[in-house]
């Protein structure tokens, strides 16, 4: 089958469960830091908590921000922090000072 023929519900289903998956797997992998995600793919689990809000906004359901981020992080975003965030090394600053500059 193809995605063009889905209906919208099952679309919504896998498209839900993909994001379910994504958010597990970063779970799984602590060691993908941030900065690294940024650097990469331009977005991290900061993002994600972001855009799990604005979903929310665009359906008029106001979500907290740090509710969001536990629930992307699987954690208080403080606990995370501490026990698995790393120092970014100065060449991973200067990549997404890099990185940033170019988006503005």
């Amino acid at each position: 089958m193809k995605i063009d023929e889905l209906s919208p519900a099952q679309r919504e289903k896998l498209e839900a469960a993909a994001f379910r998956r994504l958010v597990a797997h970063l779970d799984s992998r602590k060691d993908a830091q941030n900065i690294d995600l940024m650097n990469l793919a331009g977005f991290c689990r900061n993002c994600l908590s972001k855009w799990y809000v604005a979903a929310g906004a665009e359906q008029h359901i106001e979500l907290d921000y740090e509710d969001a981020r536990t629930h992307i992080y699987g954690m208080p975003y403080s606990e995370w922090k501490a026990q698995f965030q790393t120092e970014a090394s100065a060449e991973q600053q200067a990549k997404f000072a890099q990185e940033m500059t170019k988006k503005n």
